[in-house]
């Protein structure tokens, strides 16, 4: 399954192509090499970008996410002078599987840059492809330790869990006193397994005691059993790693099963539909986030209208992180005015304190993303920063 969004018209997309040559799979340096460095950089192809996202299956309201912020921001970077890009989205299903053949025609299609895919599973799977072919990757929601080891060729945008969660277990001992916590994870996902971890080791750094962890699976929806097990240790707070479609029915059964303490979830909890589907019962909940909402940024500002502008709703994290994305590709690609693979690849290691909806965002020597993480309380229906 596969969307096109062309900002370009048809025949010199074609001219384009047609053009193309070059060593390793990549794009031809006569199409896609420029003039100029910087806002001077012109270039005449549109540099062609694939993506592939969870479209359907069960991280597609993540994917529907990401996708909105790419087409977002090709949309506004094709309204500038120079340089124009073309995005190709591929869905991965929510599947390794297909995420592996989605990479496998993204390579084959001579794209310059592969964003995704949207769960850490299907990363581990499907990278190696393009690691292999010297295509780039930029991954814009794995946040499982290791994935940028698989190669020079793998970036990433998005903090991993041990950038955010050991932030937020502080915080929230900080605000709540905690002392004993009951811990819940799905235990057959790569992302909650790793968030899980950090949980564990931040907890302990925090001399908090777990007094029970109990696993369930990513495709369970009734966790009345487990909660009331949780319920039962009468703990301080009950923390959660685990995606949005365990967020919203377990938030929702445990608040009608009268437990009332905190619960607190890492980065799969920071989604707009836990407020949407859980109402009320979202109240209270704490999530540490890597995209601080309520940031009052230029950069942030105009993201947010012109997002609801365009679909009607507020973006998510998910959303933010892949409207970052082709910030960083564009400052990339403008570098050396080149929309050749590995000219991408250095200059996404060029990014330092590059002004994002993320905030100021640097790429480390690991290739690795940093900047500041927040930690959310949900307030009034709101994702709020908890002091």
């Amino acid at each position: 399954m596969r969307t096109s969004t062309t900002i370009v018209s048809i025949a010199a997309l074609s001219l384009a192509l047609a053009a193309c040559s070059g060593d390793n799979g990549t794009a031809g340096a006569d199409s896609l090499s420029g003039e100029g460095t910087g806002e001077d950089c012109t270039i005449e192809a549109p540099i062609p970008i694939g993506a592939a996202l969870s479209l359907t299956g069960g991280a597609a309201s993540y994917g529907e996410s990401q996708r909105n912020g790419l087409q977002l921001a090709v949309d506004h970077l094709n309204s500038g002078d120079g340089v124009a890009y073309d995005l190709t989205v591929e869905d991965d299903q929510t599947d390794p599987r297909q995420g592996i053949t989605a990479f496998e025609s993204l390579v084959a299609d001579d794209h310059s840059i592969i964003i995704g895919p949207t769960l850490s599973n299907g990363a581990f799977q499907a990278q190696p492809i393009a690691q292999e072919a010297g295509v780039p990757v930029l991954a814009i929601s794995n946040t499982t330790e290791g994935i940028t080891e698989q190669g020079e060729y793998i970036f990433r945008n998005s903090l991993t869990e041990a950038q955010v969660i050991p932030q937020t277990v502080t915080t929230a001992v900080e605000a709540y006193d905690l002392e004993e916590v009951v811990v819940m994870y799905s235990d057959d996902d790569a992302f909650t397994e790793g968030g899980y971890a950090e949980f564990d080791a931040a907890l302990d750094e925090q001399g908090v005691e777990v007094s029970n962890t109990l696993t369930f699976s990513v495709a369970d929806t009734d966790f009345r059993a487990l909660l009331t097990e949780a319920r039962n240790a009468d703990p301080d707070a009950i923390v959660v790693s685990g995606l949005i479609e365990a967020a919203i029915p377990l938030v929702t059964q445990a608040r009608e099963l009268g437990i009332d303490v905190p619960i607190i979830g890492g980065n799969g909890f920071n989604n707009p539909q836990l407020m949407a589907d859980a109402g009320q019962a979202a109240e209270g909940v704490v999530v540490g986030a890597a995209w601080n909402s309520a940031s009052d940024t230029p950069e942030n500002i105009d993201f947010l209208e012109a997002y609801e502008a365009e679909f009607g709703h507020l973006p998510d994290q998910f959303a933010a992180q892949a409207y970052a994305a082709m910030t960083m590709i564009d400052v990339a690609v403008r570098e050396n005015c080149s929309g050749e693979r590995d000219d991408i690849r250095a200059g996404l290691n060029t990014v330092t304190d590059l002004s994002t909806v993320l905030g100021q965002v640097s790429i480390d020597d690991n290739r690795d993303t940093e900047h500041e993480a927040v930690v959310q309380l949900v307030d009034g229906g709101m994702f709020t920063v908890l002091d």
